[in-house]
């Protein structure tokens, strides 16, 4: 929960600083890559605070691995996709799907703690 409000927090930053620093800097077209991995970013530290409020009542290595999962996903996912924008190496692209497949083993994995504790 503790990296999810700081996930907040520096998503909060970072989409003010692409509003306010970048808007002159980068074309429309990376702009709009870089609100991409703002907004995936902000989506889920909030996702990772509710992942842990609720998890108590949950099969814990399920709620630990969608955690990590969520965590891995911001990192390479949104943070590919900052970097893309903010230094042009398109190289990074291909490390953004990567952390999408861990957002969605993190989905995946609540779900099936989910499903678990209701059945």
């Amino acid at each position: 929960m503790i990296i999810g409000a700081v996930a907040g927090a520096v998503a909060v930053g970072l989409g003010a600083f692409g509003t306010h620093g970048l808007k002159d800097q980068i074309s429309v077209e990376m702009l709009h890559v870089y609100q991409t991995g703002v907004e995936y970013l902000i989506i889920h530290a909030v996702v990772l605070l509710v992942t842990g409020w609720i998890g108590g009542g949950l099969p814990q290595r399920m709620i630990r691995a969608s955690g990590i999962a969520f965590i891995v996903g911001m990192v390479l996912f949104s943070g590919s996709l900052l970097m893309l924008a903010t230094t042009g190496l398109r190289a990074l692209g291909a490390v953004a799907p990567v952390g999408g497949a861990a957002f969605i083993t993190g989905w995946l994995l609540l779900a099936a703690a989910l499903w678990r504790k209701a059945s």
